[in-house]
């Protein structure tokens, strides 16, 4: 296992399946604007560009708050990113509320979510973790008896399809989607937001035109971020831009700086999308369908080889469903076990990781959000963190890398 887990140092594959940019993209003219392509493919309704997913969710929250002023809470899954409970703080008044999952599942357990929810709750947001496709309709008959709305959050499953061939994101009042690099099609950062509700897309509207407004700094800054990513998104300059500062703060044992977890409300800028990142991704988003393709007929005979570990499953989707697979999210038997596979895996540059190191309810920089409100106890995201790792299913990973990273695996167990 040690010789091949050695192998091939000089390359870094990257824990998902982020979509390569060309040179063109930057220059060529698109055949249409970016929000035509999504109302065309994958049948997006007049979509709202923001900054970022996190952008697209505060001006979804302020929205709703705007016309529920009586509401205040906002429920959300206990093992999720922690930027969705600090969106929350930009909109004065709203409180964020965690909720455990399925045992074994990224779904809201339907349980615990009936008992939070009541006449203040303003909104609940099931989460397509990973490109997965959540159980909004279970989520939406338990928020309809108190009338609160639902902000599907999408951020890594855009291109993914529910059972009746709709996209995710629209199930719901709200969607949005997130365009940060490592989601599929990137502007770096970047963000979609939707609705079905004519109405309620002129609210939002309005509020994107308030909130997010041009700022020259940032702007430049995204550019040159994406350019560095056009640069440097392949195996050999992702050594040098992810892989070195990975196994930097492993070593110093910070797997949250590590995995990218640590949060302000600084992270959460608030501007408009520029004229030349729209372009790009209006070029990338031509080539994303047949990617996201690729990405599934890869995924279903790693997916079946994966859950053949003893005592391992993989989480998927549910029958009808096609979501999308940047990586798998495989949960071990134990945290024992799942820890002992991390170390072999982890710092061999061969695209496995963690999603998230912790429950929102465990990252200390998230207490002064959840603190002062009660807070449901959350066994089961807190398993989901503890047993689970995610194998990449980028383009690069071949198949003898993947056979020794199940390898891998299987000696853990």
């Amino acid at each position: 296992m040690t010789s091949c887990i050695g192998k091939r140092k000089r390359y870094e594959l990257p824990p998902t399946a982020g979509l390569p940019l060309a040179w063109d993209d930057y220059w060529r003219k698109p055949r249409q604007s970016f929000a035509a392509s999504l109302a065309q493919w994958p049948g997006l309704p007049e979509p709202l560009m923001t900054c970022s997913g996190t952008a697209a969710l505060v001006v979804a929250l302020k929205t709703l708050h705007r016309r529920y002023p009586d509401k205040n809470a906002v429920i959300m899954p206990a093992y999720n990113c922690p930027l969705v409970p600090l969106a929350t703080c930009l909109v004065p008044g709203l409180r964020a509320i965690i909720c455990d999952t399925v045992a074994g599942g990224i779904d809201l357990d339907p349980q615990q979510l009936d008992k939070l929810c009541d006449q203040r709750t303003l909104a609940v947001i099931p989460t397509h973790l990973g490109g997965r496709v959540a159980d909004v309709e279970a989520v939406k008959a338990i928020a309809a008896r108190y009338g609160a709305l639902i902000i599907e959050d999408a951020a890594q499953a855009l291109g993914a399809f529910t059972s009746v061939g709709w996209s995710v994101g629209l199930a719901g009042d709200i969607g949005f989607f997130s365009l940060a690099a490592g989601k599929g099609l990137t502007t770096y950062e970047g963000g979609v937001l939707v609705s079905r509700d004519a109405q309620l897309r002129t609210e939002l509207a309005a509020t994107a035109q308030e909130t997010l407004q041009p700022d020259l700094g940032w702007t430049l800054r995204r550019n040159l971020e994406l350019l560095g990513y056009r640069l440097l998104y392949t195996p050999s300059g992702l050594k040098l831009a992810y892989g070195r500062n990975l196994r930097r703060k492993l070593a110093a044992g910070d797997e949250a700086a590590a995995v990218g977890d640590c949060f302000t409300l600084a992270d959460i800028p608030l501007h408009s999308l520029d004229v030349l990142r729209l372009r790009v991704a209006a070029n990338g988003l031509a080539r994303l369908p047949a990617y996201l393709e690729q990405g599934r007929k890869r995924a279903a005979p790693r997916y079946c080889q994966l859950a053949a570990l003893p005592g391992v499953s993989v989480i998927g989707d549910r029958q009808g469903a096609d979501g999308t697979w940047p990586f798998f999210m495989v949960l071990m038997p134990s945290k024992e076990q799942r820890d002992r596979a991390l170390r072999q895996l982890w710092r061999s540059g061969k695209g496995v990781s963690k999603l998230f190191v912790h429950a929102l309810q465990d990252y200390g920089f998230l207490a002064p959000v959840l603190t002062g409100h009660h807070q449901p106890d959350c066994p089961q995201a807190r398993d989901l963190a503890d047993r689970m790792l995610t194998v990449s299913n980028t383009h690069w990973l071949d198949d003898e890398t993947f056979v020794c990273i199940a390898t891998a695996l299987r000696k853990s167990l």
